[in-house]
């Protein structure tokens, strides 16, 4: 079944997609999460007979209040407020309004945070569940593991590997992140070993005569393994072994990667390196995983807490 194309946006919204592109390099993802933001956001409007040119402050405030009633989360709302302000400033700049309605708009309360974090013994669960599976499927589930895990790749970079970037035993990956930006990430032991097992097992995924760029090939429209297969494989090996898939996702074993790194000693910079941020603030709340891991192994080991947990006689 051919995939339905999304529907246009207005004018004003498609030219903003456009200087995303354009001006800031954003990438195929982020076009497409802007774009579906948009068309919820303007598909409320016209339902108010307003548009991007005649939209008020109340109106924005009323799609807010919707999002909240339907009970999105308020990160979801917070992003969908950043995507209205950039919206709205732009066609402010290119003098398509006169005004900025969502300036005056307040951001909904964020609590702190964390990210979810699996422990090591997790982690090697995930992956000797893979190596038992065996086979293609395993092969490739040991690979993508020891990788992600090893690496700290975002999943859209870990999917889309090139073959090229893994040939020749190499140490070091060469990955390209947001921006087209390049950087490199070290490879790990086990990750090479699995890298060498699933290159000899690799030939046979494909079709008879084919050949891939991609070092995790697909029959698919992208070529490549996509993202959500990948989610949806970690959540079945998850569940084979016996951890709960819902705690389970790529971004977590990413955020697995940066926790451990600095509970072992890793200085923030490199972290920051390895994980392509640009921005070492947001590298910066793996600092507050870690203390909590340490208060809470105080909490369950310690003689003194033990004692005072225990009921009086």
């Amino acid at each position: 079944m051919k995939r339905k194309s999304a529907p246009p946006l207005a004018r004003e919204a498609e030219a903003f997609i456009e200087m995303l592109t354009a001006e800031r390099g954003a990438s195929k993802n982020t076009e497409a999460a802007y774009r579906s933001d948009l068309q919820d956001l303007l598909a409320f409007l016209g339902r108010r007979k307003q548009g991007p040119a005649t939209a008020d402050a109340a109106a924005l405030r009323a799609y807010l209040k919707a999002l909240d009633y339907l009970g999105m989360t308020p990160s979801t709302v917070a992003r969908r407020l950043s995507v209205m302000r950039q919206f709205f400033r732009f066609l402010l700049a290119e003098r398509l309004r006169e005004d900025d309605p969502a300036s005056t708009l307040d951001s909904p309360r964020l609590g702190r945070s964390l990210p979810k974090v699996m422990s090591r013994v997790e982690v090697d669960r995930l992956i000797e569940v893979a190596q038992a599976k065996g086979g293609a499927d395993g092969g490739r589930m040991e690979t993508l593991l020891e990788i992600l895990y090893g690496s700290g790749l975002r999943v859209s970079e870990l999917v889309a590997l090139p073959l090229a970037a893994a040939e020749r035993d190499p140490t070091m990956l060469v990955v390209r992140g947001k921006g087209d930006k390049d950087r490199q990430v070290p490879l790990s032991d086990p990750a090479r070993a699995a890298i060498a097992k699933w290159l000899h097992i690799r030939a046979g995924t494909l079709a008879e005569g084919g050949t891939s760029r991609y070092l995790f090939p697909s029959r698919g429209r992208t070529g490549h393994l996509t993202r959500q297969r990948f989610a949806q494989l970690l959540k079945e090996t998850a569940l084979e072994a016996g951890i709960a898939p819902a705690r389970v996702s790529p971004h977590v074993l990413r955020h697995a990667f940066a926790s451990h790194l600095l509970e072992a000693g890793a200085d923030l910079r490199s972290v920051q390196l390895m994980l392509g941020h640009a921005d070492i603030a947001t590298t910066q709340i793996y600092t507050h995983v870690v203390p909590e891991k340490l208060r809470a192994l105080v909490e369950d080991h310690h003689p003194l807490a033990r004692r005072k947990r225990r009921p009086a006689e």
